[in-house]
């Protein structure tokens, strides 16, 4: 354990700075879970009660259930209906996308699986025809969710209105991914899940290893160059293989919803809670290495920022993405729901905190020099993005996460490019969550993506 790489304003560095004054300022009720012969009249320094508090906080994964503390704050779901609710929309895990989702909506679905070369086997379903049952006359559309979220995001909501149905009505061959670590993409060649080292990584691998892998495993099952949707992390890693000239030679252009390049301006409060008190970097520390909103672990510690002024729990998807304008709220109780690794976090965390879009920070220049042969992160160069890729950007004007002036940032970063292979779309009124699960999304942001790839 390294006191000294903690950072100074984390729980856990409070805790060692000044272990007695966390201890009595903090949740006193957590001195139940001490055992009598570790009460802290028995302990010998006050940081030893503060990590026995930690170790229980990890290792009984049901502590915010606990009379004591359960009520003490805000809990980010402790809405039974909510639960309930959540559970009747959600997929079940053995029956797949396809049997869950996509095909008691009649339609045709397949179900395949990837493997990506550092072995993580993602889930892929495929949409080969649209509700009349005629095979798909258009290319391949690979559809790449965002963060905490899996590929169910494009079949949330009813068919006309959710973008996989859509494009697989208009002709289009549609192929919905499933990134590493959400539910249907939880194996591997030799790791286990619940392995501290199957969560080592960062959307750094998503561009490096999951992106490449499920473009040539569609490529080689279709015979034929795709085009690209991808909203919000699902921009971020596109952009970043785009700018290191990978996946050019498969694709024939690239729709980015809620563009993620540059992470400077998030105004998202709670978003801006969890760097600011550097939430993810403690629970890595803590040994939490898979990050899930909906885990105990994560649960406790943001409570601290649900009361923070200006953020309400209670709503926990705006807190987030923005005032969406346009979301049917029984659709969305499904949504922010998977997990992610807690280094992602971290990864995301850092670009907030440096205005930059580089590879992860290890923290010390040897380790640095370790993975990149020089002490800083190497830098995703967004001018190295080619000048005739098509590329089709739709932002938001409400959206909390990419924010208009962070977008701007990577506009700039664009100027060059060819006038006619660059369409910009701005919605005012929209925000985060709008472009994937808006009522009025289809007519909005679907129907010029669509024109958008009929001229590519």
């Amino acid at each position: 354990m390294v006191i000294s790489k903690l950072p100074r304003k984390s729980i856990a560095w409070r805790a060692f700075e000044d272990p007695c004054k966390v201890s009595t300022e903090g949740d006193s009720s957590l001195f139940f879970l001490i055992p009598l012969d570790l009460h802290p009249r028995s302990l010998q320094s006050c940081t030893n009660i503060v990590l026995i508090a930690m170790f229980w906080l990890i290792y009984l994964p049901h502590i915010s259930d606990h009379p004591l503390i359960g009520s003490r704050r805000t809990k980010l779901f402790s809405d039974k209906s909510q639960n309930v609710m959540a559970a009747a929309l959600a997929p079940s895990v053995g029956d797949g996308v396809c049997a869950s989702m996509i095909e008691p909506q009649d339609y045709i679905c397949e179900e395949h699986t990837v493997t990506t070369k550092d072995g993580y086997i993602l889930s892929l379903q495929r949409m080969p025809s649209g509700l009349s049952g005629q095979a798909a006359d258009k290319p391949p559309v690979l559809l790449q969710h965002g963060l905490i979220v899996d590929g169910v995001t494009w079949l949330m909501s009813l068919p006309d209105e959710s973008l996989a149905f859509i494009l697989a009505d208009n002709g289009y061959d549609v192929w919905i991914s499933n990134g590493r670590g959400t539910r249907f993409s939880r194996g591997h060649a030799s790791i286990d899940p619940y392995d501290s080292a199957y969560w080592d990584w960062t959307w750094d691998e998503l561009a490096a290893y999951d992106l490449p892998a499920t473009f040539q495993y569609v490529h080689d099952q279709t015979g034929q160059n795709l085009h690209y949707v991808g909203h919000s992390q699902g921009t971020l890693i596109a952009l970043a293989a785009f700018s290191q000239g990978k996946l050019l030679n498969m694709l024939r252009s690239a729709v980015l919803l809620c563009p993620v390049a540059y992470l400077n301006h998030l105004t998202s409060p709670f978003a801006r809670g969890v760097v600011d008190l550097f939430v993810p970097e403690d629970l890595y520390w803590l040994g939490q290495h898979e990050f899930s909103l909906r885990g105990p672990v994560v649960n406790k510690l943001l409570e601290d920022i649900c009361i923070m002024p200006g953020i309400d729990c209670s709503d926990l998807l705006t807190a987030i993405t923005g005032p969406n304008c346009c979301l049917n709220s029984s659709r969305t109780k499904i949504f922010l729901d998977q997990s992610t690794a807690t280094k992602n976090i971290i990864h995301l965390a850092q670009m907030v905190r440096t205005g930059t879009i580089a590879m992860y920070d290890y923290g010390n220049e040897n380790d640095n020099m370790d993975h990149y042969g020089q002490p800083t992160p190497l830098v995703y160069n967004m001018t190295s993005i080619p000048n005739d890729l098509p590329l089709f950007l739709g932002y938001g004007g409400k959206d909390y996460l990419s924010d208009v002036r962070d977008v701007q940032v990577l506009l700039d970063n664009l100027k060059d490019h060819d006038g006619d292979k660059l369409v910009v779309q701005y919605t005012d009124e929209y925000a985060h969550a709008d472009f994937i699960l808006g009522v009025n999304a289809n007519q909005i942001v679907y129907d010029p993506a669509i024109a958008f790839f009929k001229i590519n």
